[in-house]
């Protein structure tokens, strides 16, 4: 599967230069992964589907977004590629990148400088600790914890009547029943992945 195919698929426009940066990340991550251990993915064509098109199905959903958390991204996933899409989108998408494991800050600001990304930044930070000067106006993670953990410890970096983004595989029926009672699933978007080959699923949560 190929960058500009999948993204053709997902009914998805970004222009070349864009695309062109896309795979410059996947490139560094590649690289980058030979030493510190980003991801288990190490075959090209898997990173563009696994990590580029499954991080990029979250664009539809920033709509109105301005302050963007990314909690525990691990390779900056799908932070990166997402400020890379959004670099000259008007509201500007400010994304805050906060990952706990030092090797992993290091290639995501490496990445940043690289890239030339003015709209990411990197918090080497664990998450209970983090204390922003403003509160987002969503929280995203795709494979930080289980729901009821992961607004627990981000709930305070989120602003009242913000959303958190949970990015999962199969419907989690047992993890959103497990949710908090003043915690509310306000939906469910099934996301289409072409390449994939595995159900995915993005979980919207509002504090009630």
């Amino acid at each position: 599967m190929t960058l500009e195919r999948g993204l053709a698929q997902m009914g998805l426009t970004l222009p070349v230069d864009v695309q062109t940066r896309l795979l410059a990340f996947a490139a560094l991550l590649q690289k980058w992964n030979k030493v510190y251990n980003l991801t288990s993915i190490r075959d090209p064509g898997q990173i563009v589907t696994h990590h580029l098109l499954d991080s990029l199905a979250l664009l539809p959903q920033l709509t109105g977004i301005e302050r963007l958390a990314d909690v525990g991204s691990g390779g900056g996933l799908p932070g990166i590629p997402l400020a890379i899409a959004t670099a000259g989108r008007q509201p500007a998408l400010a994304i805050s990148s906060i990952e706990t494991v030092n090797k992993k800050a290091s290639f995501q600001q490496q990445a940043k400088i690289e890239l030339g990304l003015a709209n990411f930044t990197v918090v080497n930070e664990r998450v209970e600790n983090v204390h922003p000067d403003a509160p987002f106006d969503a929280i995203v993670s795709r494979a930080f914890s289980e729901l009821a953990d992961f607004v627990g410890l981000t709930q305070h970096l989120l602003r009242p009547g913000g959303r958190f983004l949970a990015m999962k595989g199969v419907y989690p029926h047992d993890e959103i029943a497990r949710l908090p009672a003043d915690f509310r699933v306000v939906e469910a978007v099934p996301l289409t992945v072409p390449g994939l080959g595995a159900e995915r699923h993005l979980i919207i949560v509002e504090k009630s």
